[in-house]
Protein backbone atom coordinates (compact mmCIF):
# COMPACT_ATOMS: atom_id res chain seq x y z
CA UNK A 1 0.00 0.00 0.00
CA UNK A 2 1.00 3.57 -0.80
CA UNK A 3 1.69 6.25 1.36
CA UNK A 4 -1.05 8.26 -0.32
CA UNK A 5 -3.06 4.76 -0.18
CA UNK A 6 -2.47 4.68 3.53
CA UNK A 7 -3.43 8.15 4.18
CA UNK A 8 -6.83 7.48 2.26
CA UNK A 9 -7.76 4.39 4.19
CA UNK A 10 -6.91 6.55 7.60
CA UNK A 11 -9.44 9.55 6.84
CA UNK A 12 -11.63 7.25 5.94
CA UNK A 13 -11.90 5.05 9.35
CA UNK A 14 -11.87 8.77 10.71
CA UNK A 15 -14.85 9.51 8.66
CA UNK A 16 -16.49 6.33 9.22
CA UNK A 17 -16.42 6.56 13.07
CA UNK A 18 -17.87 10.38 12.75
CA UNK A 19 -20.62 8.71 10.65
CA UNK A 20 -21.65 5.96 12.68
CA UNK A 21 -22.17 8.56 15.53
CA UNK A 22 -24.80 9.60 13.15
CA UNK A 23 -26.35 6.50 13.11
CA UNK A 24 -24.87 6.00 9.46
CA UNK A 25 -24.08 2.50 8.50
CA UNK A 26 -20.67 3.09 7.07
CA UNK A 27 -17.89 1.22 5.04
CA UNK A 28 -14.43 1.76 3.05
CA UNK A 29 -13.69 -0.15 -0.05
CA UNK A 30 -10.31 0.64 -1.61
CA UNK A 31 -11.20 0.18 -5.23
CA UNK A 32 -14.66 0.39 -7.02
CA UNK A 33 -15.03 -3.05 -7.36
CA UNK A 34 -14.52 -4.05 -4.28
CA UNK A 35 -17.35 -1.06 -3.50
CA UNK A 36 -19.79 -3.22 -6.06
CA UNK A 37 -19.26 -6.38 -4.14
CA UNK A 38 -19.60 -4.29 -0.85
CA UNK A 39 -23.34 -3.16 -1.95
CA UNK A 40 -24.02 -6.24 -3.33
CA UNK A 41 -23.90 -7.85 -0.53
CA UNK A 42 -25.58 -5.11 1.51
CA UNK A 43 -28.98 -5.29 -1.15
CA UNK A 44 -31.08 -8.76 -0.67
CA UNK A 45 -32.44 -10.46 -3.35
CA UNK A 46 -36.12 -10.49 -4.46
CA UNK A 47 -35.94 -6.72 -3.34
CA UNK A 48 -37.30 -3.29 -5.38
CA UNK A 49 -33.98 -1.27 -6.22
CA UNK A 50 -34.46 2.35 -7.38
CA UNK A 51 -31.55 5.10 -7.60
CA UNK A 52 -31.13 8.34 -7.92
CA UNK A 53 -29.37 9.86 -11.27
CA UNK A 54 -25.53 9.20 -10.36
CA UNK A 55 -21.94 8.61 -12.44
CA UNK A 56 -20.47 6.72 -9.84
CA UNK A 57 -22.73 4.10 -9.02
CA UNK A 58 -22.85 3.59 -13.54
CA UNK A 59 -19.00 3.67 -13.14
CA UNK A 60 -18.83 0.48 -10.48
CA UNK A 61 -21.17 -0.96 -12.60
CA UNK A 62 -23.82 -0.91 -10.16
CA UNK A 63 -26.89 -0.49 -12.77
CA UNK A 64 -25.47 -2.93 -15.08
CA UNK A 65 -25.76 -5.73 -12.44
CA UNK A 66 -29.05 -4.67 -11.49
CA UNK A 67 -30.52 -4.64 -14.94
CA UNK A 68 -28.61 -8.04 -16.38
CA UNK A 69 -29.65 -9.72 -13.49
CA UNK A 70 -33.84 -9.51 -13.42
CA UNK A 71 -34.58 -12.95 -11.87
CA UNK A 72 -33.01 -11.56 -8.47
CA UNK A 73 -34.04 -7.52 -8.42
CA UNK A 74 -36.79 -5.53 -9.36
CA UNK A 75 -34.53 -2.13 -10.73
CA UNK A 76 -37.10 0.77 -11.40
CA UNK A 77 -35.20 1.97 -14.37
CA UNK A 78 -36.30 5.62 -14.43
CA UNK A 79 -34.31 6.08 -17.73
CA UNK A 80 -37.30 4.56 -19.22
CA UNK A 81 -39.65 7.20 -18.89
CA UNK A 82 -41.22 8.79 -21.69
CA UNK A 83 -42.61 12.29 -20.34
CA UNK A 84 -42.87 14.25 -17.09
CA UNK A 85 -45.61 12.27 -16.25
CA UNK A 86 -44.06 8.98 -15.93
CA UNK A 87 -40.49 10.56 -14.45
CA UNK A 88 -42.90 10.94 -12.07
CA UNK A 89 -44.86 7.59 -11.63
CA UNK A 90 -41.10 6.30 -11.64
CA UNK A 91 -40.29 8.52 -8.86
CA UNK A 92 -43.27 7.11 -6.89
CA UNK A 93 -41.58 4.05 -6.89
CA UNK A 94 -38.21 4.83 -6.34
CA UNK A 95 -40.13 6.53 -2.66
CA UNK A 96 -41.53 3.04 -2.21
CA UNK A 97 -38.49 0.90 -2.69
CA UNK A 98 -36.51 -1.14 -0.72
CA UNK A 99 -33.40 0.24 -1.51
CA UNK A 100 -31.97 3.86 -3.23
CA UNK A 101 -29.14 4.06 -4.45
CA UNK A 102 -27.19 7.08 -5.01
CA UNK A 103 -24.49 8.70 -4.66
CA UNK A 104 -23.29 12.17 -2.22
CA UNK A 105 -21.86 15.39 -4.03
CA UNK A 106 -19.76 15.73 -0.81
CA UNK A 107 -19.44 14.66 2.51
CA UNK A 108 -17.79 16.46 5.68
CA UNK A 109 -14.91 14.76 7.53
CA UNK A 110 -17.09 15.39 10.91
CA UNK A 111 -19.93 12.76 8.62
CA UNK A 112 -21.93 14.92 6.97
CA UNK A 113 -23.71 14.45 3.67
CA UNK A 114 -23.83 17.53 1.53
CA UNK A 115 -26.25 17.59 -1.38
CA UNK A 116 -27.48 19.98 -4.16
CA UNK A 117 -29.94 18.81 -6.57
CA UNK A 118 -32.00 20.20 -9.26
CA UNK A 119 -35.82 17.92 -9.25
CA UNK A 120 -35.55 17.28 -5.73
CA UNK A 121 -36.18 13.57 -6.40
CA UNK A 122 -32.54 12.00 -5.16
CA UNK A 123 -32.92 14.11 -1.89
CA UNK A 124 -36.37 13.55 -1.21
CA UNK A 125 -35.65 10.33 -0.90
CA UNK A 126 -32.14 10.01 0.66
CA UNK A 127 -34.74 12.13 3.25
CA UNK A 128 -37.93 10.28 3.75
CA UNK A 129 -39.48 6.92 1.63
CA UNK A 130 -37.15 3.86 0.97
CA UNK A 131 -36.37 2.22 3.57
CA UNK A 132 -32.51 1.92 3.08
CA UNK A 133 -30.68 4.12 1.04
CA UNK A 134 -27.20 2.92 -0.13
CA UNK A 135 -24.49 6.12 -1.00
CA UNK A 136 -21.63 5.60 -2.51
CA UNK A 137 -19.14 7.93 -2.65
CA UNK A 138 -15.41 8.76 -3.73
CA UNK A 139 -13.23 9.96 -1.00
CA UNK A 140 -12.35 12.41 -3.41
CA UNK A 141 -15.60 14.14 -2.49
CA UNK A 142 -14.52 14.53 1.26
CA UNK A 143 -14.61 18.24 2.53
CA UNK A 144 -13.56 20.00 6.00
CA UNK A 145 -17.26 21.83 6.65
CA UNK A 146 -20.67 22.18 5.14
CA UNK A 147 -19.78 25.11 3.97
CA UNK A 148 -16.51 24.03 2.08
CA UNK A 149 -18.27 20.78 0.68
CA UNK A 150 -21.24 23.47 -0.73
CA UNK A 151 -18.20 25.37 -2.52
CA UNK A 152 -16.99 22.23 -3.65
CA UNK A 153 -20.16 21.20 -5.25
CA UNK A 154 -20.85 24.54 -7.27
CA UNK A 155 -17.04 24.47 -8.21
CA UNK A 156 -16.46 20.90 -9.00
CA UNK A 157 -19.39 19.54 -9.32
CA UNK A 158 -22.09 21.09 -10.64
CA UNK A 159 -20.22 22.46 -14.22
CA UNK A 160 -19.34 19.63 -15.51
CA UNK A 161 -22.69 18.20 -14.55
CA UNK A 162 -24.63 20.93 -16.39
CA UNK A 163 -22.15 20.20 -19.36
CA UNK A 164 -22.52 16.13 -19.39
CA UNK A 165 -26.70 16.83 -19.06
CA UNK A 166 -26.00 19.76 -22.13
CA UNK A 167 -27.80 22.24 -20.54
CA UNK A 168 -28.09 26.05 -20.69
CA UNK A 169 -26.74 27.78 -17.84
CA UNK A 170 -24.02 30.04 -17.21
CA UNK A 171 -21.54 27.37 -15.62
CA UNK A 172 -22.06 24.89 -18.83
CA UNK A 173 -20.49 28.02 -21.44
CA UNK A 174 -17.89 29.23 -18.65
CA UNK A 175 -17.21 26.10 -16.43
CA UNK A 176 -17.48 28.25 -13.17
CA UNK A 177 -20.56 29.18 -10.91
CA UNK A 178 -22.31 32.48 -11.14
CA UNK A 179 -24.91 31.58 -8.42
CA UNK A 180 -27.61 31.57 -11.35
CA UNK A 181 -30.99 31.67 -11.66
CA UNK A 182 -31.78 30.09 -14.86
CA UNK A 183 -34.23 27.90 -15.36
CA UNK A 184 -32.49 24.72 -16.27
CA UNK A 185 -30.39 25.29 -12.94
CA UNK A 186 -29.96 21.93 -11.25
CA UNK A 187 -29.02 24.17 -7.65
CA UNK A 188 -31.99 24.26 -6.35
CA UNK A 189 -32.44 21.91 -3.25
CA UNK A 190 -29.62 22.17 -1.11
CA UNK A 191 -29.59 19.40 1.34
CA UNK A 192 -27.24 18.50 4.12
CA UNK A 193 -27.82 15.43 6.27
CA UNK A 194 -26.65 16.04 10.07
CA UNK A 195 -27.86 12.27 10.84
CA UNK A 196 -30.39 9.23 10.00
CA UNK A 197 -33.18 9.22 12.22
CA UNK A 198 -33.77 5.46 12.06
CA UNK A 199 -30.22 4.03 12.42
CA UNK A 200 -28.92 2.12 9.94
CA UNK A 201 -31.47 3.19 7.28
CA UNK A 202 -28.57 5.01 5.43
CA UNK A 203 -25.40 3.15 4.88
CA UNK A 204 -22.68 5.03 3.08
CA UNK A 205 -19.74 2.83 1.32
CA UNK A 206 -16.38 5.37 0.81
CA UNK A 207 -14.22 4.26 -1.98
CA UNK A 208 -10.82 5.02 -2.57
CA UNK A 209 -10.98 5.38 -6.43
CA UNK A 210 -11.98 8.82 -7.56
CA UNK A 211 -15.68 8.76 -8.70
CA UNK A 212 -18.42 10.49 -10.39
CA UNK A 213 -18.23 14.35 -10.04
Amino acid sequence: MTPKETACKLQAEHVIQNMKKRNFDAFYCPTKEEALEKTLSIIEKGSVVGSGGSTTINEIGLLDYLNSHPEDYTYVDRSLAKNPEEARQYHAKNILSDYFLMSSNAFTQDGQLVNIDGNGNRVSCLCFGPKYVIVVVSMNKMAPTVEDAYKRIRQEACPPNCIRLNLNTPCAKTGICTECSAATSICDYFVTTRMSRYPGRIKVILVGEPLGF
